[in-house]
């Protein structure tokens, strides 16, 4: 393991720790627009100060890496979460593009399964969208969405592709929303559909193997079974082969001793 793979790995828990005061900090002031302006330029700092804490490790990651430029194609991602935050009418991006980027580093963990990676993305987009969507579409006149009730039932509406029509967005940014609210969902949906025809194809072909290796067993004891009647039935015949060609033993009758009177 070298120094950049060291590295991210002790960072992959800072990180989305850093997601998730970052999210946070960007729903207060649309879930809060009363709040204190002193809680709201809290928010505001925090949401900044995470966004340096991103350039900070991008920074070392470049300079761990032993070739900086591969590195920066590969890992276009982390570059936008430096340069994003520059640009202020792009903030629902930088926001899309921290999520990313923290899915991508959490799935380098060999720990983390598919199941648990694709139920933390549609949780987060779920909530993420529906806070994006209410804060483009509260302030428009033709808009339906005003409560973040209303944003979560459109979102998970959306999300699966169901779309009731009872709430839609009016503006440009609320539809740019929808669509990739909806690309997303096809795609999380294919990965799930996927997932779990992986995991019967999986099981089929472990009871298939063991089905096989019971098979392989059984025929393997039927020939040592085979094998051992053959060696019983030649040992029979042999020990019977030799009984019946062994010679007999002469029986020998010793001559009867002459009586006294023959003898006189």
């Amino acid at each position: 393991m070298n120094r950049l793979e060291r590295w991210e790995q002790q960072t992959r828990a800072p990180l989305l720790a850093l997601a998730v005061v970052f999210g946070a900090a960007y729903a207060l002031p649309i879930l809060v627009p009363a709040a204190d302006p002193a809680l709201i330029t809290t928010a505001h700092w925090t949401e900044r100060t995470v966004w340096a804490l991103f350039a900070a490790d991008y920074a070392v990651r470049l300079g761990l890496s032993e070739r900086r430029w591969e590195f920066v194609r590969r890992q276009p991602l982390s570059l936008a979460v430096v340069v994003l935050p520059l640009l202020q009418p792009l903030r629902l991006l930088r926001l899309v593009s921290a999520l990313f980027l923290v899915g991508q580093r959490v799935r380098l963990a060999a720990q983390v399964r598919l199941t648990t990676y694709v139920v933390g993305a549609v949780l987060g987009l779920l909530a993420f969208g529906s806070v994006a969507v209410l804060e483009a579409e509260r302030g428009s006149p033709r808009g339906n969405i005003r409560t973040i009730g209303d944003a979560l039932w459109w979102s998970f509406t959306t999300m699966t592709t169901v779309g009731y029509g009872d709430h839609a967005p009016t503006t440009g940014v609320g539809r740019l929303i929808a669509v990739g609210l909806m690309l997303s969902g096809i795609a999380l949906l294919g990965v799930v559909t996927a997932n779990i025809a992986a995991w019967f194809l999986a099981r089929f072909q472990e009871d298939e193997e063991e089905n096989r290796r019971v098979q392989e067993v059984t025929e393997e004891l039927l020939r040592e079974v085979r094998e051992l009647r053959r060696q019983v039935a030649d040992l029979t015949e042999a020990t019977t082969g030799a009984r019946a060609g062994a010679p007999g033993r002469a029986v020998e009758i010793a001559p009867a001793a002459p009586s006294d009177g023959a003898r006189g």
